[in-house]
């Protein structure tokens, strides 16, 4: 499975409201990058938030009713989710990976580190047959 996820460093505004902080959040994460000009991407992650402490997981229908949509739109935006890891599907239902935002930047951060040791390794190698010394 291929994942992509791009990483902004954008610098953290001071004093914003809590939906605020988490699309600071997301834009970090790309979450809406291209045409998401009306932040669907975020508001699934919002929805998926604010039902957190009730229930494990939403589904897709739920997410279309909670932000008004519909739901081949819901799913379009829960596939980009999906293919960058942070969010997945069990059994019919949307889940945030890790059960927290913390939990899914740790996860990010462990899937990062073994893609650049990977990396690392390669470079080694391709250093090695051209004759570069590496330190």
């Amino acid at each position: 499975m291929m994942r992509q996820l791009t990483l902004r460093q954008i610098e953290r505004p001071v004093r914003i409201p809590k939906d605020g902080d988490l699309y600071w959040f997301c834009d970090s994460l790309g979450v809406d990058n291209g045409r998401d000009i009306d932040h669907i991407a975020t508001r699934i992650i919002l929805s998926l938030l604010e039902n957190l402490p009730d229930t494990r997981g939403l589904a897709v229908e739920q997410i279309a009713s909670d932000l008004d949509i519909s739901s081949p739109r819901v799913n379009h935006h829960i596939r980009n989710l999906v293919e960058t890891g942070l969010v997945y599907r069990h059994k019919q239902k949307i889940f945030i990976r890790g059960n927290s935002l913390r939990s899914m930047v740790q996860e990010i951060r462990k899937d990062t580190m073994r893609i650049l040791d990977d990396l690392e390794e390669a470079a080694t190698e391709i250093d090695e047959s051209y004759g570069i010394s590496t330190r």
